[in-house]
């Protein structure tokens, strides 16, 4: 597999990565400048020349994904007898400067319900890499999806009258917003997204005397009040008040942003809440 395909592959598998290039070369080495390889926590595609060189550089890829970095590195190595070596002397007799960029797994967020508010909403988040998973129980709303082509964001739409389905298959980590026509379809979510910890957040739209009844609801319905708190109702940012659904919208993908470059994906399991 060449590196480019490796690194698309594991974009789909959402697998952090470390791409490697050789950004400069001095005297003689193994490999080119150009030279590419992609390092994975647990597999390599692709080679820079082997030995202390290679086997250096992917130490430092790992910890990159060990911890989560998400800035590209640069690392100068010299390939002589009189350097220090961990994995073993190299005497080409040169010295090569490596770049070292970071492929984060994209951010996933889950949209139930392409309304009004929902459409804009998605009109927003298209354009921002992710994965991005719309779905309504009304085919003829999602036939109108063909508006956010050419999109940045690869998306996934389905027709599912059961929204529950689609919420169970999820990526670890997925933002869900729920925001259908319909206030039972959207309590039928909320408690199937109460039993999904691995969720990144969960999200409502709606007033604060609509929440007030659902939090009354999910208790009924066996959820502790701790854990009905991951919910957030209202949703988006306080400071971006209005009802027209552009609008709304703007506030919700705001926050939303706001709180993922915050945060990466590769370093959190359960999102901090919107704000209330």
């Amino acid at each position: 597999m060449s590196w480019i395909e490796a690194v698309a592959a594991l974009r789909r598998e959402r697998r952090p990565a470390v791409m490697l290039t050789i950004a400069a070369v001095r005297g003689h080495a193994p490999r080119e400048a150009g030279a590419k390889m992609v390092i994975a926590a647990d597999e390599i595609f692709g080679t820079i020349g082997g030995g202390n060189l290679e086997m250096a550089a992917m130490s430092r890829a790992r910890e990159m994904i060990a911890r989560g970095e998400q800035e590209p590195q640069a690392m100068t190595l010299k390939l002589n007898d009189k350097t220090p070596a961990t994995y073993g002397r190299q005497c080409c007799g040169g010295e090569v400067s490596l770049l070292l960029e970071p492929l984060p797994v994209p951010e996933s967020v889950a949209i139930f319900g392409i309304g009004n508010v929902g459409m804009e909403l998605a009109r927003i988040l298209s354009r921002h890499d992710l994965e991005l998973y719309l779905t309504d129980s009304r085919p003829e709303v999602l036939e109108e999806l063909a508006v956010l082509e050419p999109s940045v964001a690869r998306v996934h739409s389905q027709v599912a009258v059961l929204g529950e389905q689609v919420l169970s298959c999820l990526p670890e980590g997925t933002h869900v917003l729920i925001m259908t026509h319909d206030h039972a379809e959207d309590f039928h979510l909320c408690d199937a997204a109460l039993r999904h910890p691995d969720l990144g957040s969960i999200g409502l739209i709606g007033s604060r005397a609509k929440w007030v009844r659902f939090q009354k609801k999910l208790g009924q319905s066996g959820h502790a009040p701790e854990l009905i708190d991951r919910i957030d109702c209202p949703i988006g940012l306080p400071e971006v008040a209005g009802k027209f659904p552009a609008t709304i919208a703007v506030s919700v993908a705001a926050h939303l942003l706001q709180r993922m470059n915050a945060e990466p994906a590769g370093n959190r399991r359960h999102a901090i809440p919107l704000v209330k």
